[in-house]
Protein backbone atom coordinates (compact mmCIF):
# COMPACT_ATOMS: atom_id res chain seq x y z
CA UNK A 1 0.00 0.00 0.00
CA UNK A 2 1.89 3.31 -1.16
CA UNK A 3 1.40 6.91 1.19
CA UNK A 4 -0.56 9.87 -0.44
CA UNK A 5 1.90 12.52 0.38
CA UNK A 6 -0.16 15.00 2.83
CA UNK A 7 -1.33 18.18 0.94
CA UNK A 8 -2.66 19.63 3.61
CA UNK A 9 -1.41 23.54 4.26
CA UNK A 10 0.89 24.15 6.78
CA UNK A 11 2.56 27.09 8.25
CA UNK A 12 4.96 26.15 11.18
CA UNK A 13 7.80 28.22 13.27
CA UNK A 14 10.72 25.63 13.04
CA UNK A 15 13.13 28.31 14.96
CA UNK A 16 13.35 31.50 16.31
CA UNK A 17 16.65 33.51 16.97
CA UNK A 18 18.33 37.05 17.96
CA UNK A 19 19.92 37.51 14.41
CA UNK A 20 21.50 41.32 15.66
CA UNK A 21 21.07 43.04 18.84
CA UNK A 22 22.52 46.38 20.10
CA UNK A 23 22.09 48.57 22.85
CA UNK A 24 23.76 51.51 23.41
CA UNK A 25 23.47 54.09 26.01
CA UNK A 26 25.83 56.95 25.38
CA UNK A 27 24.14 59.50 27.99
CA UNK A 28 25.25 57.48 30.82
CA UNK A 29 25.58 58.27 33.76
CA UNK A 30 23.97 61.79 33.14
CA UNK A 31 20.88 60.08 31.98
CA UNK A 32 20.93 58.95 35.82
CA UNK A 33 20.28 62.64 36.71
CA UNK A 34 18.02 63.69 34.51
CA UNK A 35 14.02 63.87 36.63
CA UNK A 36 12.43 64.52 32.89
CA UNK A 37 11.80 60.83 30.72
CA UNK A 38 12.75 61.25 27.06
CA UNK A 39 11.29 60.90 23.96
CA UNK A 40 10.78 57.61 22.69
CA UNK A 41 10.66 56.52 19.12
CA UNK A 42 9.74 53.48 18.36
CA UNK A 43 10.35 51.65 14.65
CA UNK A 44 9.22 48.37 13.78
CA UNK A 45 9.75 47.04 10.05
CA UNK A 46 9.36 43.17 8.64
CA UNK A 47 11.23 41.46 6.22
CA UNK A 48 11.04 38.43 4.55
CA UNK A 49 12.87 36.11 1.64
CA UNK A 50 13.14 32.72 0.71
CA UNK A 51 15.59 30.11 1.97
CA UNK A 52 14.62 27.31 0.22
CA UNK A 53 10.94 25.84 -1.50
CA UNK A 54 9.09 25.67 1.38
CA UNK A 55 11.43 27.42 3.93
CA UNK A 56 11.38 31.36 4.72
CA UNK A 57 13.23 33.73 7.16
CA UNK A 58 11.10 36.12 8.66
CA UNK A 59 12.66 39.35 10.49
CA UNK A 60 11.17 41.72 12.77
CA UNK A 61 13.31 44.71 13.28
CA UNK A 62 12.38 46.99 16.42
CA UNK A 63 14.55 49.95 16.57
CA UNK A 64 13.73 52.17 19.53
CA UNK A 65 15.56 55.67 19.92
CA UNK A 66 15.30 57.88 23.25
CA UNK A 67 16.36 61.36 23.06
CA UNK A 68 16.78 64.12 25.63
CA UNK A 69 16.24 67.25 23.39
CA UNK A 70 18.54 66.47 20.57
CA UNK A 71 21.17 63.80 22.10
CA UNK A 72 20.70 60.28 22.26
CA UNK A 73 19.71 59.20 25.84
CA UNK A 74 19.44 55.45 24.62
CA UNK A 75 19.38 53.11 21.44
CA UNK A 76 17.80 49.76 21.37
CA UNK A 77 18.31 48.05 17.99
CA UNK A 78 16.70 44.40 17.64
CA UNK A 79 16.70 41.80 14.37
CA UNK A 80 14.39 39.07 16.05
CA UNK A 81 13.95 36.01 13.31
CA UNK A 82 12.04 33.07 12.85
CA UNK A 83 12.53 30.29 9.99
CA UNK A 84 8.90 29.09 8.91
CA UNK A 85 8.13 26.12 7.16
CA UNK A 86 5.20 27.12 4.28
CA UNK A 87 3.70 24.29 2.36
CA UNK A 88 1.06 23.58 0.38
CA UNK A 89 -0.28 27.59 0.55
CA UNK A 90 -1.72 29.26 -2.42
CA UNK A 91 0.27 31.60 -3.94
CA UNK A 92 -1.73 34.72 -2.77
CA UNK A 93 -1.50 33.41 0.83
CA UNK A 94 2.08 33.29 1.03
CA UNK A 95 3.04 37.12 1.38
CA UNK A 96 0.43 38.01 4.13
CA UNK A 97 1.56 34.92 5.91
CA UNK A 98 4.84 36.14 6.28
CA UNK A 99 4.51 39.58 6.78
CA UNK A 100 1.51 39.66 8.96
CA UNK A 101 0.93 36.39 10.06
CA UNK A 102 5.07 35.38 11.58
CA UNK A 103 5.72 38.74 12.55
CA UNK A 104 2.67 39.23 15.18
CA UNK A 105 4.45 35.21 16.25
CA UNK A 106 7.75 36.36 16.90
CA UNK A 107 6.51 39.99 18.47
CA UNK A 108 6.26 39.04 22.36
CA UNK A 109 9.39 37.07 22.12
CA UNK A 110 10.67 40.49 20.65
CA UNK A 111 8.58 42.77 22.92
CA UNK A 112 10.60 41.00 25.72
CA UNK A 113 13.89 41.25 24.78
CA UNK A 114 13.37 44.92 23.83
CA UNK A 115 12.35 45.51 27.88
CA UNK A 116 15.00 43.34 29.07
CA UNK A 117 17.68 45.03 27.49
CA UNK A 118 16.27 48.25 28.39
CA UNK A 119 15.99 47.23 31.76
CA UNK A 120 20.02 45.62 31.98
CA UNK A 121 20.54 48.97 30.46
CA UNK A 122 20.19 50.78 33.34
CA UNK A 123 16.27 52.52 32.31
CA UNK A 124 13.37 51.11 33.07
CA UNK A 125 12.05 48.21 30.95
CA UNK A 126 10.11 49.28 27.90
CA UNK A 127 7.37 47.51 27.23
CA UNK A 128 5.70 48.16 23.38
CA UNK A 129 2.48 48.50 22.72
CA UNK A 130 0.75 45.75 20.47
CA UNK A 131 1.31 46.29 17.00
CA UNK A 132 -1.25 45.50 14.67
CA UNK A 133 1.10 44.04 11.67
CA UNK A 134 -2.92 43.67 8.78
CA UNK A 135 -2.49 47.53 9.16
CA UNK A 136 0.81 47.83 8.70
CA UNK A 137 1.20 45.18 5.44
CA UNK A 138 -1.94 47.44 4.22
CA UNK A 139 -0.09 50.50 4.84
CA UNK A 140 2.68 49.18 2.63
CA UNK A 141 0.92 47.82 0.20
CA UNK A 142 -0.87 50.87 -0.47
CA UNK A 143 2.35 53.08 -0.51
CA UNK A 144 3.82 50.64 -3.24
CA UNK A 145 0.97 50.93 -5.14
CA UNK A 146 1.35 54.57 -5.26
CA UNK A 147 4.95 54.36 -5.83
CA UNK A 148 4.41 52.15 -8.94
CA UNK A 149 1.40 54.54 -10.04
CA UNK A 150 3.98 57.52 -9.99
CA UNK A 151 6.74 55.59 -11.82
CA UNK A 152 4.23 54.82 -14.95
CA UNK A 153 2.69 58.76 -14.68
Amino acid sequence: MSEVPDQAPRFSVNVQYVKDLSFEHPMAPRTFTINEAPQIGVNIGTQAQKVTDDLYEVVLRVLVEAKHGEENAFVADLHYAGLFTLANIPQEHIEPLLLVEAPRLLFPFARRIIADVTRDGGVPPLMLDPIDFVQQYQRSKAAQAEQEGAGQA
